[in-house]
């Protein structure tokens, strides 16, 4: 058995991701472990953690989109823009109670495609060396850009309105990396006239990683060190974006010494997704060049890393390898 994988965490409230991270440390004992995309402290939900080797292939998840379960309370708007934080105004409940259905929808209809998100100040986004949260807990401001985003998807789910300041709106989501839905529950509280403020944030898929497949650390603890290995997610799994070739025993050693191989020597299965197609953000050119490199290693069908394409397609070279002896 191998400690080289994915673990689908599902995190648990008043957890950092950073938390999460310390406990698989502990519970795997090994210290090459990192996530691939933070989930706020109040946040529940899918939280992929990398485990050895794997923790290397994070740099090429930002082709993945995540889904999110999240409802906000109306009338009063917060610093942190959830209901955690600290209230710096408010509407009368009477005002909340004017809410009609079709004005949630009115409201919503705009977060839709690529859009612009400014940051959040609790945030962990860095300026000038520096994670906002920071600023804004030292009380201090930073100028912050806006930046594009993509929303696929947003769907309202349920509305219980009429309830003052208990009235509340739960949205399902499905966004690119670096969205910020408590930032989206805040502007659709401003475009209701209202405010609003995140009241739960549920993460239900990061990619390939679903919440059904996720376990909680207090199982994984208890755990002997079988099952835990079993449940680890193979390294290639989630790079379900880049296309798939193998070589044969020959041309995968000049793959693993660092070398090119040319490309009538591969065998190619699956091509990359966005290879001919555009995603709705700009990716890194050498994403639409990209492969899960297969070969023969003992007799069987090996990973062996992620390669690239040269532009005219004439070769491909190892981006990052993954296999090791033993």
């Amino acid at each position: 058995m191998t400690n080289d994988g994915i673990i689908i965490i599902n995190k648990q409230q008043n957890m950092t991701s950073h938390d999460v991270v310390a406990q698989v440390r502990r519970i795997f004992g090994i210290r090459r472990i990192g996530h691939t995309g933070t989930l706020d402290p109040m946040a529940t939900g899918v939280l992929p953690v990398c485990v050895g080797r794997a923790t290397r292939i994070m740099e090429y998840l930002d082709l993945d989109l995540k889904e999110y379960r999240c409802s906000m309370k109306l009338g009063r708007r917060m610093d942190t823009q959830d209901v955690w934080g600290q209230e710096t105004a408010r509407v009368s409940p009477e005002r909340v109670n004017l809410i009609r259905r079709e004005d949630v929808e009115a409201a919503f209809a705009a977060f839709h495609g690529e859009i612009s998100q400014t940051p959040p100040m609790y945030s962990a986004v860095r300026v000038n060396g520096k994670k906002l949260y920071e600023y804004a807990r030292a009380g201090e401001t930073a100028e912050v850009k806006a930046r594009k985003i993509y929303i696929d998807r947003l769907a309202i789910e349920a509305m219980d309105l009429g309830r003052g300041y208990e009235s509340t709106v739960t949205f399902s989501v499905r966004c690119s990396k670096g969205t910020y839905i408590r930032a989206i529950c805040e502007e659709a509280g401003e475009r209701l006239g209202v405010y609003g403020a995140m009241s739960a944030l549920i993460r239900e898929a990061s990619g390939v990683f679903r919440i059904e497949d996720a376990v909680e650390l207090a199982e994984l603890a208890v755990m002997d060190k079988e099952h835990r290995e079993r449940l680890l997610l193979n390294i290639p799994d989630p790079l379900v974006h880049f296309g798939e070739l193998e070589v044969q025993e020959y041309d995968a050693r000049r793959l693993l010494n660092g070398l090119p191989v040319w490309i009538d020597h591969c065998t190619f299965g699956i091509e990359p997704e966005y290879r001919n197609k555009e995603f709705p953000l700009p990716i890194r050119p050498e994403f639409r060049r990209a492969y899960r490199a297969f070969g023969p290693v003992e007799g069987k069908k090996t990973f062996l890393g992620v390669v690239f394409a040269d532009e005219a397609y004439e070769n491909v070279k190892a981006d990052k390898i993954f296999y090791t002896r033993g």
